[in-house]
């Protein structure tokens, strides 16, 4: 029985962290999003950080927010630089699931390459 009860403790409170694709720092977006920018000759690679609460784990809603932070955090980044991004395919966007089932919090990694029109 005891080890029935640690293994169902156990069980409830493991938490998953979603896997980084990148090492650069993020920057605060919005009170769900950071994100990251590094430049390169062709374009720029983004990453996304993207955490919601969820008292029922709802992962494919929080996996799409994210992807969709992602691209549109692209085009505002694009649209200040001054150049256009090609359209993101969402196949190419690597993304990371994880959730921490103390705090409820579901998190989103994600990361793309924008390339230059």
């Amino acid at each position: 029985m005891k080890i029935f009860l640690l293994t169902l403790v156990l069980a409830i409170t493991s938490c998953a962290a979603p896997m980084s694709f990148s090492d650069m720092p993020l920057s605060r977006y919005d009170k769900n999003t950071e994100y990251g920018i590094k430049d390169r000759t062709d374009g720029f690679d983004i990453a996304v950080l993207y955490s919601k609460y969820e008292l029922i784990p709802a992962s494919d809603a929080v996996a799409m927010a994210c992807k969709s932070s992602l691209t549109s955090i692209a085009w505002e980044v694009s649209e200040k630089k001054g150049r256009q991004i090609a359209p993101i395919n969402e196949q190419t966007i690597k993304i990371s699931m994880g959730r921490n089932g103390l705090s409820g919090m579901t998190s989103c990694r994600a990361f793309a390459t924008a390339k230059w029109k």
